[in-house]
């Protein structure tokens, strides 16, 4: 039986369980339509739970590990698992500063290991000062009012701290150049942005690297993605694909493969983290 790192998010959790669930049934030649009939639910409610995107109600597991054949000695830990998924993260009281496909994102952005990440436009969400956020909250968003952008900024901030005080994972972003050169906010603001990155790009758990406009074209011909890994050796690594109105989780192993492929191809070819630092340098000279 899985059990989860400490640290392991509430949707880590879910999604440990769901599959373990899932594992469970399969075994047992069971369809999902008659696990469904079991709990009174239909055969899209079973695939929802064993993917770890519904919360669990205790008694509708009790009921599946019944069906399933799991005597009362093995069902512990998994009740347990069932408690903890259902707990809500810190980020519920932010709820209302983002989408439900984002809430599922920064789930298991604190439950990862490693996030690794290529930006063609702007600065990684992770990375960002507060006036760079600021700033492009207030040109995606014109018509939004100061005191939701101020939350969305919070939030924003809040995600950072994991990165900057080491209790989260660890991070490794590949900018593209011209994110660096795009002027959002004003020079003040892009300059503090990129004191902010030669700084962070001091700590221990942040690599950081920017593929510079000289290399020409690259792997990354498709834009932004993020690839995040997980402690538990259960949970396959996911690709997050954002796009205007929602987002893309990959976790089939030749999609997930493909974009690390790519990913290690931008990280030979882009800048080293000191060649990184000295082209960031520079820009504060130029700016």
């Amino acid at each position: 039986m899985t059990t989860v790192q400490p640290g392991g998010g509430s949707m880590v959790r879910r999604i440990l369980l769901g599959s373990q669930l899932r594992r469970l049934r399969e075994a047992k030649g069971i369809s999902r339509e008659d696990a469904g009939y079991t709990i009174r639910a239909s055969e899209s409610k079973i695939s929802r739970m064993e993917l770890g995107r519904v919360s669990f109600k205790e008694r509708d597991v009790v009921d599946l590990l019944s069906l399933y054949g799991v005597d009362e000695s093995e069902r512990g830990q998994l009740l347990t698992l069932v408690r903890e998924a259902n707990q809500n993260g810190w980020w519920h009281s932010f709820s209302d500063a983002m989408p439900n496909w984002f809430q599922t994102y920064v789930g298991l952005e604190e439950s990862a290991a490693l996030i690794r990440t290529y930006e063609v436009q702007f600065i990684p969400g992770l990375l960002q000062t507060p006036e760079y956020a600021r700033s492009i909250m207030g040109l995606n968003r014109p018509h939004m009012q100061s005191e939701e952008i101020e939350h969305r900024v919070d939030l924003r901030m809040r995600r950072q701290r994991m990165i900057t005080e080491g209790t989260g994972p660890r991070l490794w972003a590949v900018i593209d150049e011209a994110a660096l050169r795009r002027p959002i906010g004003g020079r003040d603001v892009m300059r503090a942005q990129v004191q902010h990155l030669i700084e962070v790009s001091e700590l221990p758990n942040i690599v950081l690297q920017v593929m510079p406009f000289r290399f020409g074209g690259h792997a990354a011909e498709t834009g932004a993605f993020s690839i995040l890994r997980f402690p538990e050796q259960d949970l396959p690594d996911v690709v997050y694909l954002e796009q205007l109105t929602s987002a893309l989780y990959l976790d089939k192993r030749d999609d997930v493969d493909a974009y690390i492929q790519v990913m290690e191809r931008l990280s030979v070819d882009s800048l080293t983290p000191e060649q990184t630092v000295e082209l960031l340098s520079g820009l504060l000279k130029e700016a």
